[in-house]
């Protein structure tokens, strides 16, 4: 299983995993163009681990080679569902979705919308997804997702870690993880304190502390994490990575921290020499202008 992060932050939230001929977008924060402009990338650069611009960039194949079968939704936030409407009516794709997210979202023709329970295993062709449920301001759920070899986890949007949530992505060959801000860049910044407050709160997002609790906690079996959903206002690269790198020492594992706009290619295989590689820490894409 290959994973293709388009986007990952405020901006703009996609996650596209492929496996034996099935290819599904997790979120549609970005449309079709900038889809296509983001997997021409990463085809390019032919390497997982790595980062390309998609910016600007551009593709000779037309956009509709770059359709994923589907789109499965986490939440109702327009950062994560504001052109799935536009994939349902341009491409006539399924939307999948959470009942309370379909009824929170405009997600197009209701005949491609396909409803699935927070807390059930669902298939869409190769790929199956596991969700459950995440503390945040929206109706969200974090999601494993398993092509019978490989298993990945994408947990972002959520306040605080709930329990049972690390059983939910023990193993995982890949862990894609929120660590949204640094606390005292978020308290020094210049927020509204009614915004630094919804943040910080049980509903808000992950700091990067609380992603270091969850990711020392986390037992062996997995080989690479990527840090997502960084604030370009209330943390740095640096910082998350330095935080992340304490807390998995000891862990064989990379890691890595995704860019606003990617893509970064990961690929669910462990990569040559993990068996013998420690920890080891990479900063791939900072936002730009810092």
């Amino acid at each position: 299983m290959q994973i293709t992060i388009i986007a990952s932050g405020s901006g703009g939230n996609a996650t596209l995993f492929a496996s034996r001929g099935t290819r599904v977008l997790v979120d549609a924060g970005v449309g079709p163009r900038v889809l296509a402009q983001c997997l021409a990338a990463a085809a390019m650069a032919g390497a997982r681990g790595s980062t390309s611009d998609c910016t600007s960039g551009s593709t000779s194949r037309s956009t509709s080679e770059w359709t994923p079968d589907a789109i499965v939704i986490t939440h109702a936030h327009a950062d994560h569902v504001g052109v799935a409407a536009r994939y349902n009516k341009k491409h006539k794709i399924p939307i999948y979705a959470s009942e309370a997210t379909a009824r929170a979202a405009h997600l197009g023709d209701p005949e491609r919308v396909r409803l699935f329970s927070p807390r059930e295993p669902f298939a869409i062709g190769a790929l199956t997804f596991s969700p459950r449920p995440l503390p945040h301001d929206a109706a969200q759920v974090a999601l494993v997702v398993d092509d019978g070899a490989r298993r990945a986890a994408l947990v972002t949007d959520l306040g605080e870690v709930p329990p049972g949530l690390l059983e939910h992505v023990a193993g995982c060959d890949v862990l894609m993880l929120e660590s949204n801000y640094d606390e005292d860049m978020l308290d020094a910044g210049p927020y509204p304190q009614h915004l630094k407050r919804r943040i910080v709160s049980a509903r808000g997002h992950l700091s990067n502390a609380q992603a270091c609790a969850l990711l020392a906690a986390l037992p062996g079996g997995t080989h690479t994490v990527a840090l997502m959903h960084l604030s370009e206002n209330n943390n740095r690269p640096d910082l998350a990575l330095a935080a992340a790198r304490d807390a998995l020492l000891g862990k064989r594992a990379r890691l890595l921290a995704a860019p606003p706009r990617g893509p970064l290619v990961l690929d669910t295989a462990p990569p040559p020499g993990a068996a013998r590689a420690p920890i080891a820490a990479r900063q791939l894409g900072l936002f730009p202008g810092m």
